[in-house]
């Protein structure tokens, strides 16, 4: 069995890689980053640094052109300030839409384009971090339970059958995913999770909140 990991550099998808890694040995494991033009490049310097401590295959593709008609705040050419305040915060706004960092059907991208990659790689599966904190509150619908088991029916019937994919902890809180990945000695000092791209995680982004609930709720705290 080959797997073929959808990989950031940031929590979820390095704690998927070391699953993934601790299941089936490096040498049968492929990690894929892709770019989507977003306003710095920390998470994929972070996903070279951690890919080169496990030794396995780094692929990198760059979806930027996709995404151009967007004006998502994640996105290098939106004006949209990225918002500083939790999701829950976020969502009080939207009127039941996304939050304003959700990038249009990235992770359906992602995944088609990780399929088409897996099969050239003769790889079984596709793992991916979406995990179910993202997807409350319509945050991140291309987080949730249904959108991964309609994912994971396209692939497999469009694949012939051949290729599946694993959302490990679409039904876990980010602290779960960081309880697995602290048993898993997952290096979280490599990785990178904050929105803005500066020298230091800003602390107030929705991802950085919630980066360190996770961790503080498995009794570590993090110092930016």
């Amino acid at each position: 069995m080959r797997a073929l990991v959808l990989f950031s550099g940031g929590v979820d998808s390095t704690t998927c890689l070391a699953m993934a890694i601790d299941k089936y040995g490096k040498d049968n494991v492929v990690a894929l980053s892709i770019s989507y033009g977003q306003k710095h490049t920390k998470e994929i310097e972070a996903s070279d640094k951690i890919a080169e401590y496990y030794g396995v295959e780094h692929i990198y593709l760059d979806l930027k052109k996709i995404f151009e008609y967007s004006d998502c705040s994640l996105l290098a050419h939106s004006d949209k300030e990225i918002p500083k305040e939790a999701y829950a915060k976020q969502l009080e706004k939207t009127d039941g839409m996304p939050v304003s960092t959700y990038v249009p059907f990235r992770n359906g991208l992602f995944l088609s384009s990780a399929a088409s990659i897996a099969l050239s790689r003769k790889c079984d599966v596709i793992y991916y971090g979406a995990h179910a904190d993202d997807a409350a509150g319509n945050a991140y619908p291309d987080c949730s339970e249904s959108f991964n088991k309609a994912m994971g029916d396209a692939i497999y019937i469009g694949s012939g059958n051949q290729l599946k994919i694993e959302a490990p902890f679409v039904k876990m809180s980010k602290a779960d995913v960081v309880a697995i990945g602290l048993k898993l000695n997952v290096p979280y000092e490599l990785t990178w999770s904050c929105y803005e791209g500066g020298d230091k995680p800003c602390g107030v982004c929705g991802t950085c909140i919630d980066r360190k609930a996770a961790f503080a709720a498995n009794g570590i705290v993090e110092k930016n």
